[in-house]
């Protein structure tokens, strides 16, 4: 299936403006609501993937979201250090300010299930549904905070998902009007981080956590039982970037 983006829907409102005829007008919101549906039905595709049901009052924040994918506000950082090998970096150590984010927790019975119903009510939070009642913008990455259980083969159920309040709403966060999204003020953060990519499962994320502390090696400086997935572009690229996240421990 193709990848469609609201790239023709911009071009659609230029025209849009350019026209003077009613009847030009009538066939350009034709178009555009047929793209809509398009768009949704990518979309529904795309949710299925991960056995979840997309609901029609998603439509809105999915043309808001992939109309504005250029404009992402990234998460601040400073870099600590970088270990590369064969010349290209194997992982790095950063450091995250203390900052509010939009956090959702779910325990359904797959990772990929309980990521995907999260961010939809923080897409919705991010695109109206809050008190100050417009877009907000996207940050990236978007976090998934897991949970090993105690043998460590297996992810716990309950998965964090947090959004990063764009820089303008810091110190004063817009009210999510869905009770399930709490704001949440988090400490300083101190990772290890290396880059993977493809999509995210349980089992791809407990590959990744294995080969994370084969290249590592024996240390007692970060967290073993809780780790972060970050994420930095949308579920529709197949090989999208993430990054595994070592939670360094508070020295």
């Amino acid at each position: 299936m193709a990848r469609i983006t609201l790239e023709d829907l911009d071009g659609l409102g230029e025209e849009a403006a350019a026209g003077g005829e009613e009847e030009d007008d009538d066939d350009e919101e034709e178009e555009e609501e047929q793209q809509r549906g398009r768009l949704f039905a990518y979309w529904e595709a795309v949710a299925s993937t991960h056995r979840v049901s997309l609901p029609p009052d998603m439509a809105g924040p999915i043309v808001q979201m992939t109309r504005h994918n250029q404009a992402r506000e990234p998460v601040p950082y400073i870099t600590l250090s970088q270990r590369e090998k064969c010349e290209e970096a194997a992982y790095e150590e950063r450091q995250y300010p203390a900052g509010k984010w939009a956090c959702v927790t779910k325990g359904e019975p797959m990772y990929e299930q309980s990521i995907s119903m999260s961010f939809m009510k923080l897409m919705r939070y991010i695109c109206k549904e809050n008190s100050v009642g417009c877009y907000l913008g996207m940050t990236v990455p978007v976090l998934n905070e897991i949970h090993l259980t105690k043998e460590g083969t297996k992810l716990e159920r309950e998965v964090i998902t947090a959004y990063y309040l764009p820089g303008e709403f810091q110190q004063n966060p817009p009210v999510p009007t869905d009770p399930e999204i709490h704001i949440t003020e988090r400490a300083p953060l101190r990772v290890i981080t290396r880059v993977f990519y493809g999509m995210t499962t349980e089992e791809t994320i407990l590959r990744e956590i294995s080969v994370f502390w084969e290249l590592l090696g024996s240390t007692d400086t970060v967290l073993r039982e809780t780790y972060i997935i970050a994420a930095y572009e949308n579920p529709s690229i197949p090989q999208r970037r993430n990054e595994i996240w070592f939670i360094c421990r508070a020295e």
